[in-house]
């Protein structure tokens, strides 16, 4: 399921909306965690039993960190290496086999793997909590169902923004729920929704149409590049501004996403501009810490 689709437009978020805004406020949470299974079900039925037990590592890892400080090192290792090693099988397996029979002139055979959806960004997300309450940056969540919520959140599953818990912890907790908010939340999905299908996927389609032409010049070529840049950002920047808008829905404020992209100066600007929820993840967890080694 996707958010573009009828089938959540038209009947899964009008029944998760009704249901969220009538549980009392101690619910609202599990109405949340309930109807994120399920979207992760109608996707991909056979991967939600590896989403509730990356949910429970990470739980249970967290309070290890917690706990057992003198050892914490060797827990965080330890859980990063479960997520990343579930992480890299689904998504690098025949990568690997395929160098593998490169370089040793072996014939292993490709694993049929199916990369179950938003993978990565739900992995990245159980990491940044685990090193921030690693860090003493955030504070380890005891309730399973909170933390839970946090990773399996529906809006921003499938191609983010990677939302930190940092980011969200007092608003699992706590939320405002208000006209205008929702209101601001409807007009930010619909502009994303726009951007997906009203000039994403009509891109696409012209990308298509020029890839199927027998007889390419040079303005196929500039035509058909301009089409691939735009398409790829807009439908990019569509699904973050429809994940911001369904978090506002639900009383959530997430970081923005993209920063008007193209118009930047140098390769490090756009790097900033572009999926900042994603460079950010990186320069936090992975750049910095390498380079303070």
């Amino acid at each position: 399921m996707i958010f573009s689709s009828l089938t959540f437009l038209f009947y899964f978020l009008p029944i998760v909306l009704f249901v969220y805004y009538i549980a009392p406020k101690k619910f609202k949470n599990l109405v949340l965690l309930s109807s994120s299974l399920i979207f992760y079900f109608f996707g991909e039925s056979v991967y939600v039993v590896l989403m509730v037990f990356s949910i429970i590592t990470t739980y249970i890892f967290g309070l290890l960190i917690d706990k057992y400080k003198k050892h914490s090192k060797l827990f965080l290792t330890l859980s990063i290496i479960v997520s990343v090693g579930i992480l890299v099988y689904f998504k690098y397996t025949n990568f690997i086999i395929q160098n593998i029979n490169l370089w040793l002139k072996n014939k292993i055979d490709f694993i049929y793997v199916v990369l179950p959806i938003g993978i990565s960004f739900y992995t990245f997300q159980m990491i940044s909590y685990l090193v921030d309450v690693y860090r003493g940056q955030a504070k380890v969540q005891k309730n399973i169902l909170k933390l839970a919520t946090y990773i399996s959140l529906f809006p921003q599953l499938i191609a983010g923004p990677i939302v930190r818990y940092t980011t969200i912890e007092e608003q699992l907790e706590n939320r405002t729920h208000t006209i205008e908010k929702f209101s601001n939340g409807v007009r930010r999905f619909v502009i994303g929704l726009g951007k997906k299908v009203l000039i994403a996927n009509v891109l696409g389609e012209l990308a298509n149409k020029f890839l199927a032409s027998s007889n390419p010049s040079v303005l196929y070529y500039w035509i058909y590049g301009i089409s691939i840049t735009l398409q790829i950002y807009f439908d990019f920047s569509g699904y973050s501004d429809m994940a911001i808008g369904l978090g506002k829905m639900f009383g959530f404020e997430f970081l923005e996403n993209f920063n008007y992209p193209y118009i930047a100066k140098s390769i490090t600007d756009f790097w900033r501009r572009w999926h900042i929820s994603l460079s950010s993840w990186f320069r936090d967890y992975i750049y910095i810490p390498l380079r303070r080694k």
